[in-house]
């Protein structure tokens, strides 16, 4: 594996070295589908039968081999082929992390191994609450509380992971900070600062505290956000409207496969990722046969550092995904808020902490939509005698996922067009995480304060987001090649033209898929700080990975405490030969993030997306076939 430095690549192309036929199977089992609550019980069942006194962190299906999953898929073999599903879980107990699979099918372990590497699984939701109400009943804090003439029971405690600064040894352990909820329910703008917890969470026990200052509770007023509080006589202005389909969607849902125009694609939910889609293939009308696009996309990671250095903040830098979770966090869909009222909803399975299955509703939303967009036209005035206008309108198929991670939401659109194009938008939305300071105007501040003040005591800290994507793509097979195009400036030799320069590309007509970016921001930490020894993967927007199915999270299985030794930086070390071979795609959509007062105290809608555009994968326009 090889980075590739931004931002001044035009396109990025994977070209087609072999043909293989793939058609999604119409009905019944799929290799890939996610675990089902029989399935999660099952684990469940297994594992407290040979542990005692065990916490469950992850569990997933362990997916079989790529080729044996092609090689079921194109018909090449039985339906009953894949005899032994597989599930993967990672558990503690005894202050030990375990990774165990499970054969569902014959009800039996096949390993328990115990990891000793660094870093710890993912949280689970139990534990943050467990955490979070331990400073609730701790006199220290009690009196810290009393201090500042608060009241107990309007406070409010959240956990944070608390990263790996160069410690040769760590606790499983995590930061406890609180709020103040008082005449209002957006309790992120009412930060009770100065005060911190740690927590052991193997232990579950404070194992530090401190009251380092006293510093003001921001106030109340003007932070709830909620449709009760506020005057709506600005929705009165707009116009009701409807999306209506009388006969229904135009796509089909088989179990976890949707069939929509001429696309095919299967969807499943992960724990820890959330949305992944695999298997997506398109039909070509010229060869008469559907194509493979992409084996498998997922967001791998999402790394958050905040640049606030004070000792309440130094250590924000967090993997929402690695850490918290994604799929956990992901939130049921609202209808006709969330989703339009031609959308249908799927349901997502997790597990909690003592293994028993968690349930999802609507965690995601399948929809066409039609936004007055324009797939393509042209209006001919230069035939005399005559004018011609044709125009498309344009109608694309969304699958969307909502993940709430504390404070914020981000919004997870994949988007299939007619065209072939595979557009990918992420919006964040939701709450600032801001701190309390003593400062009530901008003047009044004659130090650094690492945010931007957004109200009376209230600042607003400068912070990233990095989604780095997983794009497994398979274009008419899996021996794909990478190409890197710059448009380079060329000066005119001699008389062969009054111009004096050019651009110019050395790509050629290679059949593939390119990649049209949108966001090209990168990290600005330096590449000695912890936080972005953990969070290398950010230092380049295109990194390219030979397969492995074990490369998967983009900064560790183990992200919380870990110290970078297992993610997309280190594995590109190896230094593979990606040429003519089966290769995996990563590209991270970037945010630097000033807050602004019109973030405050809810922050609207912030985007950025990425497409996979075919390019010359088809003859001719895929929508224009002659009769």
């Amino acid at each position: 594996m090889r980075p590739f430095k931004g931002p001044n690549f035009s396109l990025i192309l994977f070209f087609l070295i072999v043909h293989v036929f793939v058609l999604l199977p119409a009905n019944g089992f799929h290799p890939l589908d996610p675990l089902t609550p029989s399935e999660l019980n099952q684990v469940q069942t297994l594992i407290k039968k040979s542990h005692k006194d065990v916490t469950f962190h992850y569990v997933g299906l362990d997916e079989p081999d790529k080729p044996k999953v092609l090689s079921w898929l194109s018909r090449s073999q039985p339906p009953n082929f894949f005899q032994h599903r597989i599930a993967f879980a990672v558990v503690r107990t005894n202050s030990q992390t375990h990774e165990i699979k499970i054969d569902l099918s014959s009800n039996s372990i096949l390993s328990d191994k115990v990891y000793d590497g660094d870093g710890y699984p993912m949280l689970n939701n139990e534990e943050q609450t467990a955490a979070g109400e331990l400073p609730l009943k701790y006199p220290p804090f009690i009196a810290s509380i009393e201090k500042r003439g608060l009241n107990l029971s309007e406070v409010l405690c959240e956990v944070f992971t608390i990263g790996w600064y160069g410690e040769k040894n760590t606790k499983r352990a995590v930061a406890v900070m609180c709020y103040y909820i008082d005449g209002t329910v957006n309790f992120y703008m009412r930060p009770i600062d100065g005060i911190m917890a740690t927590v052991d969470l193997d232990k579950m026990k404070i194992i530090q505290y401190r009251d380092r200052l006293m510093i003001p509770v921001p106030k109340a007023d003007g932070t709830d956000y909620r449709e009760s509080k506020q005057d709506t006589h600005f929705d009165t202005r707009i116009k009701s409207m409807t999306i209506s389909q009388p006969n229904g969607p135009s796509f089909t849902i088989d179990g976890s496969n949707v069939r929509w125009e001429d696309w095919v694609l299967h969807l499943s939910f992960d724990m820890r990722a959330g949305l992944i889609i695999s298997l997506a293939s398109i039909y070509d009308p010229e060869k008469n046969e559907y194509r493979r696009v992409m084996y498998r996309g997922f967001i791998s990671e999402l790394f958050v550092p905040y640049m606030d250095l004070t000792e309440e903040w130094y250590y924000r830098t967090f993997f929402d995904a690695g850490e918290y979770g994604l799929g956990l966090c992901a939130v049921p869909l609202v209808p006709l808020r969330d989703c339009p009222e031609n959308a249908v909803s799927m349901d997502g399975y997790f597990i909690s902490q003592d293994g028993a299955p968690g349930y999802i509703p609507n965690v995601f939303c399948i929809f066409e939509r039609r936004a007055g967009d324009v797939m393509w036209r042209h209006t001919e005035l230069g035939i005399p005698g005559q004018t011609v206008t044709e125009v498309r309108p344009e109608t694309t198929l969304v699958v969307r996922m909502v993940s709430t991670v504390g404070n914020y939401d981000y919004i997870v659109d994949w988007e299939f067009k007619q065209t072939g194009i595979i557009k990918v938008t992420v919006g964040m939305t939701g709450l600032l995480e801001v701190r309390g300071s003593v400062y009530t105007h901008k003047d009044q501040i004659q130090e650094e304060v690492y945010g931007t003040i957004l109200a009376e005591n209230t600042i607003g800290a400068h912070h990233d987001h990095f989604l780095i994507f997983s794009l497994d793509l398979d274009v008419d097979g899996d021996a794909n090649s990478f190409i890197k195009s710059n448009l380079k400036t060329s000066r005119v030799n001699g008389n062969i033209s009054p111009r004096k320069s050019y651009w110019r590309t050395k790509v050629g007509n290679y059949v593939g898929y390119r990649l049209v970016p949108g966001s090209v921001a990168r990290t600005l930490l330096s590449d000695d700080d912890y936080a972005q020894i953990r969070g290398a993967f950010t230092k380049y927007n295109v990194w390219v990975t030979l397969y492995n199915k074990t490369e998967k999270w983009a900064g560790g299985l183990y992200a919380d405490q870990s110290r970078g030794d297992d993610n997309l930086a280190t594995w590109s070390l190896r230094n593979r030969d990606i040429e003519n071979k089966d290769i995996v795609l990563w590209y991270t959509v970037g945010f630097h993030h000033v807050p602004c007062q019109e973030d405050f105290p809810v922050m609207p809608m912030l985007t950025e997306s990425f497409e996979l555009r075919p390019t010359n994968f088809f003859e001719h326009n895929p929508r224009l076939i002659e009769r």
